[in-house]
């Protein structure tokens, strides 16, 4: 009886082995291509945002740690140069990354009565990455900055 009983159970644990290892080889490889956005889908979502027009670097200053122990949450710092008056504010201030599963990570909209154009939040970061940040001015010019980070343990592994 006990001899029944220890095939029985090796016999189940060989069908929930098979069974686990061909659920996460399907799973895995159905979601791996997605896992990752690149630096082509960053551009593209700036087009969609803002369309053609130049983007100017400069007056955008951006601040990671330079090493982030895990990316569940990296402190992130934005600081636009404007007097933010009513003739000349940032207008809105864009988060982009092209390692993340999308590459739009954060939007922010701001108006002249913001008084500064100064953002800090936290994000999830799939990996070590620089991060693009495009800022919209009142008068629709676009200016941009960047700031990279080393991520030791990555976060957004799985869109």
């Amino acid at each position: 009886m006990q001899t029944g009983h220890k095939k029985q159970t090796r016999q189940l644990l060989t069908r929930r082995a098979i069974l686990a290892s061909t659920t996460a080889v399907a799973v895995g490889s159905f979601l791996a291509p997605a896992a990752f956005a690149t630096p082509e889908d960053a551009d593209q979502a700036i087009r969609d945002l803002f369309g053609d027009r130049p983007i100017n670097e400069g007056r955008v200053l951006v601040t990671l740690p330079p090493i982030a122990e895990n990316g569940n949450s990296v402190p992130v710092g934005v600081t636009v140069t404007s007097p933010m008056s009513e003739d000349d504010y940032v207008k809105q201030i864009v988060i982009l990354s092209p390692r993340n599963p999308i590459a739009t990570i954060a939007r922010f909209q701001l108006g002249p009565h913001a008084g500064r154009a100064d953002i800090s939040t936290r994000v999830r970061m799939a990996g070590t990455q620089t991060l693009r940040v495009v800022a919209e001015m009142s008068d629709g010019t676009l200016w941009s900055g960047t700031g990279s980070t080393y991520v030791t343990l990555a976060a957004c592994i799985i869109g």
